[in-house]
């Protein structure tokens, strides 16, 4: 297995008020017309046990509880249907490709699209976790933050799935990656993603798990940004993207939602012994800019993806996944 190299010095944040909200866990709505199962289990004993979150100071503090109760209580909202192309993602749902310019100003999802050389157990290729993912963390953004998303006609965010060698990329200000343990990306491709990322573009692969699917990784990625300029370095948990809305302690693994039902929760590593720890790693510029993060051993967009489809997974994973992703996405986009 490829290890990153060391962290360098990251300069570390004064720590943030801890904040302690105890909420019943709501009954959310389910999906059964596009074929996710219709789990009517009831919420576990302990769903109103406290959720820990960090928060900014003052008034960012007390207007992002209201808002993280709101989110609690909101079920998972409908799909837009313009714009829908070729390819079909998890949720049974053709890709939806974006217009030539984007219909406005408001943040936008990109999923990114490839071709899959190899299989991963439980891997979906490039499909995994579209769309719903993304349509979740633009809603949860849009909730908890100012940030004004994009949204079409019928007030649905505009969610875009788009290839490396797509002109509207460079219309992406953030695109994310499932199952990378099986991407193959051609010369054209790996050419398009290194002038993407150079010029002000992000990238975030998440939901490979082992020590395969991490070497496959490090081999595309390597062929993007080579590794003597770019390496790969694990991100210290007292680094300020985890801290810019929520206070994360520790990088959450989070199953698949089907993995979980088949363990009956009593592991939340897929790979056993070869995927026990997750990790946050990192490929920043010379101005340490995020250019690319890998979340590998764990699926932090499951729990966005899988909000409603049973309770107990929304209480064990979805406000850490959704803590982590939203962090995320404000440091990329403030930095």
């Amino acid at each position: 297995m490829t290890a990153p190299a060391s962290s360098t010095a990251w300069s570390p944040v004064h720590p943030v008020d801890r904040l302690i909200l105890c909420i019943a866990l709501p009954s959310l709505p389910q999906f059964p017309a596009i074929g996710f199962p219709d789990h009517t289990l009831p919420p576990s004993p302990d769903a109103c046990a406290a959720r820990k979150l960090g928060y900014a100071q003052g008034a960012v503090a007390r207007r992002v509880v209201l808002l993280v109760v709101a989110f609690l209580f909101t079920g998972l909202l409908a799909v837009g249907s313009a714009q829908w192309g070729w390819g079909v993602g998890e949720g049974n749902l053709p890709a939806r490709f974006p217009p030539e310019s984007m219909p406005d100003r408001g943040f936008t999802f990109c999923k990114l699209m490839y071709d899959q050389v190899r299989y991963e157990a439980l891997g979906m290729g490039w499909s995994t976790d579209y769309p719903f993912a993304g349509i979740n963390l633009m809603h949860r953004l849009e909730d908890l933050t100012s940030t004004e998303i994009s949204t079409d006609n019928r007030g649905e965010p505009n969610h875009w799935v788009v290839r490396l060698t797509d002109p509207e990329l460079f219309n992406c200000p953030f695109v994310m990656a499932a199952d990378v343990g099986t991407i193959g990306l051609s010369g054209e491709e790996a050419a398009g993603l290194r002038d993407y990322l150079l010029k002000g573009g992000f990238l975030w692969v998440d939901d490979f798990w082992g020590p395969r699917a991490w070497d496959h990784w490090v081999s595309e990625i390597s062929r993007v940004l080579p590794p003597a300029q770019y390496p790969i370095r694990d991100v210290p948990m007292d680094h300020p993207v985890f801290r810019a809305l929520t206070h994360v302690e520790k990088v959450p693994q989070i199953t698949s939602i089907q993995f979980w039902y088949r363990s009956g929760g009593r592991t939340t590593s897929e790979r056993g012994r070869d995927s026990d720890v997750a990790h946050f790693r990192a490929i920043t510029d010379k101005n340490d800019r995020f250019l690319v993060v890998m979340t590998h051993n764990t699926d932090v967009a499951d729990a966005w993806e899988r909000e409603s489809d049973d309770p107990r997974f929304f209480e064990q994973f979805s406000p850490d996944g959704y803590g982590l992703g939203i962090n995320v996405l404000l440091y990329s986009m403030s930095h």
